[in-house]
């Protein structure tokens, strides 16, 4: 790959992992309209591991304090703060892996990377964000996060498997739609997003070990240390920004794109 695509595979990923526009429908959408070749799945494991590195990074603390229970939550003891984090993170990320692992085995993964249904989903679940967050209360924070509402959240960010969808968007939806404050609502997305790309890394990761070279091996570190820098950028962006502004500019993004590749696609202009 030459080094400007790994740049544009890397900044969308980067940019768009932790926004809610969802980075798989947009790296799905590059090959597609750009007509450059697909990146492959070794750039995919690479670009996703610059991402939860930028992630582990903002949120150390919480980070930290989740690995600190971790020996507690083994030893069959939730009674600590940084134990009772890493289990309902854990909680949260069944639903996403158990689908993930269905869609993967009967292909309906691969069926459903088209441009129809990207289109579809980012403009439907576009609108589900809008009226969450329009509609959402703002009286719960993080700290109030109970294991109803780690099992719900779960099942929420499940559907981001549906590419358009964005991982962070339906979640950061979910969590609106049960009351929490935009910043923890995002807070709370971001950090569910650490256990479910990792093992989403690791899933992708053990396919690709056997068949990566040398040169993809460079390519794969020079797309990670990339994907990371955007991703930390955009991350700090979005959640000072939401200190002040409401989701809605991310809506009108996914709206009008939306209408965009379905316009494309029902036009004959992409593979539909």
């Amino acid at each position: 790959m030459t080094l400007f695509h790994l740049f544009l595979v890397a900044v969308i990923q980067g940019l768009t992992e932790f926004l809610p526009v969802s980075s798989s429908g947009h790296l799905i959408l590059l090959p597609q309209l750009s007509g450059l070749e697909d990146q492959g799945q070794v750039i995919d494991v690479a670009v996703h591991v610059g991402t939860l590195a930028a992630v582990i990074l903002y949120f150390r603390r919480e980070v930290g304090e989740a690995l600190s229970g971790l020996p507690r939550l083994l030893s069959g003891r939730v009674d600590t703060p940084g134990a009772r984090l890493a289990f309902l993170l854990g909680v949260a990320t069944v639903p996403v892996v158990i689908l993930g692992l269905i869609l993967k085995l009967t292909g309906l993964d691969d069926a459903m990377r088209n441009i129809t249904v990207i289109g579809v989903t980012m403009l439907v679940f576009g609108l589900v964000l809008y009226w969450t967050d329009q509609r959402g209360g703002q009286n719960k924070t993080a700290a109030d996060w109970t294991l109803g509402d780690a099992v719900k959240l779960g099942l929420w960010q499940a559907v981001a498997l549906i590419p358009g969808t964005s991982r962070s968007g339906i979640t950061i939806s979910g969590a609106r739609a049960m009351g929490y404050a935009r910043h923890d609502a995002a807070k709370l997305a971001m950090l569910m997003s650490i256990p479910t790309i990792a093992a989403s890394g690791v899933l992708l990761g053990a396919e690709v070990v056997a068949t990566a070279d040398g040169q993809a091996a460079r390519d794969g570190a020079i797309a990670a240390v990339m994907a990371f820098a955007a991703a930390l950028a955009a991350l700090s962006f979005m959640m000072r920004l939401l200190r002040s502004v409401s989701f809605t500019p991310y809506v009108i993004y996914r709206v009008i794109l939306g209408l965009v590749l379905l316009a494309i696609a029902w036009g004959g202009g992409g593979t539909a």
